[in-house]
């Protein structure tokens, strides 16, 4: 998708109209600034609510390695895209007029910073799959930092620029344009995250002829040592809960 598209969208806005019935638990959650709801909506995307604020990140079109999941047209305030690549940027269609941010750099909205670190999101200096994003931002009194299709290993300049992460949602799958178990490691390791949610690998999702990413088991055995825990698709992240050493939070999507 090319970017005077995502400008057109920002910029003119979306016909949907906003669903803005949320549940008794989301508006809890969204009003308090000391806890942080996470929903894993596939692949890349989850939904992020918490501090009265509702962020959507990589939303992605249903084809390939998204194939059978549901579309993730959520209502949110602001839209983060690591990429304009169609299951990390598909953001047409989206309900309401959300804010949608895509640009490496200091982003603000409604008192909120989103800092994106530009990284190549292939192992050729981005000649092949361009440039993806990497996002940091505090919300619910949580550190997160998403790492979309990252490929390329950290530089110590953006190691700096990222900090050490509360959480952290890092690719692990491989293929082209996204780490690989092996390359994920060396990012954990770098960065020292507190929970890691393993996103970008294969799941029932995914379309046999059209997938070329690996499933989360090879990441798992590399990471043997590590803590690993399961949730369902949502989860509930505090300050007070985060664990002190690094812990592998995987979040399975209900089909």
């Amino acid at each position: 998708m090319k970017r005077r598209q995502l400008i057109g969208y920002a910029g003119a806005g979306l016909v949907t109209t906003l669903i803005t019935c949320l549940s008794k638990q989301d508006r809890a959650i969204a009003q308090t600034d000391t806890s942080l709801s996470v929903k894993f909506l596939g692949h890349t995307s989850f939904l992020f609510i918490g501090s009265g604020l509702r962020l959507l990140a990589n939303p992605f079109r249903t084809i390939g390695c998204t194939a059978k999941y549901q579309s993730p047209k959520v209502p949110a305030d602001v839209v983060l895209i690591s990429s304009q690549l169609l299951d990390e940027g598909a953001v047409d269609g989206l309900p309401g007029n959300p804010k949608i941010v895509y640009q490496p750099g200091v982003n603000d909205f409604k008192g909120f910073k989103f800092q994106g670190v530009a990284i190549d999101h292939d192992r050729i200096g981005g000649k092949r799959f361009g440039t993806n994003v990497i996002w940091k931002w505090k919300q619910g009194n949580i550190n997160i930092v998403h790492m979309g299709g990252a490929a390329a290993q950290l530089s110590i300049e953006q190691k700096i620029l990222i900090g050490r992460p509360d959480i952290a949602f890092i690719p692990v799958g491989g293929s082209g344009k996204a780490y690989n178990a092996e390359e994920a490691k060396k990012a954990i390791q770098i960065l020292n995250p507190r929970i890691v949610v393993p996103t970008h690998y294969r799941t029932e999702a995914a379309d046999p002829a059209l997938c070329d990413i690996s499933p989360i088991d090879e990441f798992l055995k590399v990471m043997e040592g590590t803590p690993v825990k399961r949730s369902g698709d949502t989860m509930t992240v505090t300050s007070g809960s985060l664990p002190e050493s690094t812990t592998i939070q995987v979040m399975d999507y209900k089909f």
